[in-house]
């Protein structure tokens, strides 16, 4: 018998202090660099979006790339990207990810769920959409010590 997995997560991280940072003009294109780096890193991306102050990430990853190392070369590649092709030179993102996995009877709900992020937005703010995500997922933490800003950075 052969080995079967089907890693799938939402992950969803934002910019440094959820500056607006990610523009429309550069959107489509970040978001095709975050695939390539997911495929570099023999995961597939299956639906991203956002909005200028954070990014949804929906993707099947492979059993042998540990999550945080996908994540932390996704973020810190995409950053170089954003400074050195955009010149956006003070580009970040905020330390720390949320990464959630994902049953495959819940992909097309996701995936519709991060192409509805505008309207989303229009009524909740990202802190309370991560929040929402955290206590979902029975997640424990320290409100105080959730967001960066740039007076506690």
């Amino acid at each position: 018998m052969g080995s079967f997995a089907r890693l799938t997560y939402h992950i969803v991280f934002a910019t440094k202090y959820r500056r607006r940072t990610i523009k429309d003009d550069v959107q489509e294109r970040l978001y095709e660099y975050v695939g390539g780096t997911l495929r570099g890193k023999k995961g597939h991306l299956i639906e991203i979006g956002g909005i200028e102050d954070h990014v949804h990430i929906l993707a099947s990853l492979s059993p042998t790339v540990a999550v945080a190392d996908v994540i932390r070369d996704v973020k810190a590649s995409s950053s170089k990207w954003m400074s050195e092709e955009r010149h956006l030179n003070a580009f970040e993102w905020q330390k720390g990810y949320g990464a959630f996995t994902v049953s495959y009877d819940r992909v097309e709900a996701i995936c519709n769920y991060i192409r509805n992020q505008k309207e989303h937005h229009r009524t909740k703010s990202f802190q309370e959409e991560y929040i929402d995500f955290l206590e979902r997922h029975g997640i424990e933490f320290r409100l105080e010590y959730l967001f960066e800003d740039e007076h506690n950075g």
